[in-house]
């Protein structure tokens, strides 16, 4: 019994040259990345274990290996799209030196991943794509750039006040509404053009 069970367990370690835990990751991958196929696409919707199981070709059992329900790989798929997003912006942030010039660079870096694959804009800002899910992540990236951009505003030797929070929360809409807009072509505007209008709206310009 000793030397099967031992046997079962290298039979789960590795399998084709991969290990067990890079096999599970990888379907994992496979996962988001059909959540992100199905939520993305200009006619996305809502998404099933079902549906996203048939579009990466697995099976629920390996769904439930890694997600405990649709929602969770909903909420899933949005926080790395919003960690890539905010990873590059701040990146871009803190490699320059004013302000404008900072945002500018920020700004740029989500423009440039939402435009290199749409798909993550729309999951992002889309008023087409809603679910309970989605507006709660969507209402705590609002509040978390909200709070960075009144601290900005500011600097970081003052405490922002209500005022300066206010602002900064229609600051954000208007830049997420501006974002859906051109990803769906409602507004026609450059790349650079985009980044200009933004940046103006989030420094009060």
């Amino acid at each position: 019994m000793g030397a099967m069970a031992s046997q079962s367990m290298t039979a789960l370690r590795t399998y084709a040259g991969e290990q067990g835990d890079e096999r599970i990751a990888r379907r994992r991958q496979q996962l988001l990345d059909a959540a992100l196929e199905s939520l993305g696409a200009s006619d996305g919707g809502s998404i099933s274990v079902r549906g996203v199981c048939r579009e990466a070709r697995l099976t629920a059992r390996y769904f439930y290996e890694s997600f405990d329900s649709a929602d969770d790989l909903v909420a899933a798929t949005y926080d790395g799209v919003i960690d890539e997003i905010m990873d590059n912006a701040s990146e871009a942030f803190s490699r320059r030196t004013n302000i404008r010039s900072r945002v500018h660079g920020a700004v740029g870096a989500i423009v440039d991943v939402i435009d290199g694959d749409r798909r993550k804009g729309r999951l992002l800002f889309s008023p087409t794509l809603v679910s309970a899910t989605l507006a709660t992540r969507r209402l705590e990236a609002t509040r978390n750039l909200a709070a960075i951009t009144a601290q900005s505003a500011v600097g970081s030797h003052h405490t922002a006040s209500g005022d300066d929070v206010a602002a900064a929360y229609y600051r954000v809409g208007g830049l997420a509404n501006l974002l859906a807009a051109w990803l769906d072509d409602r507004v026609q505007m450059t790349r650079d053009a985009l980044i200009d209008a933004c940046t103006a709206l989030l420094i009060g310009e």
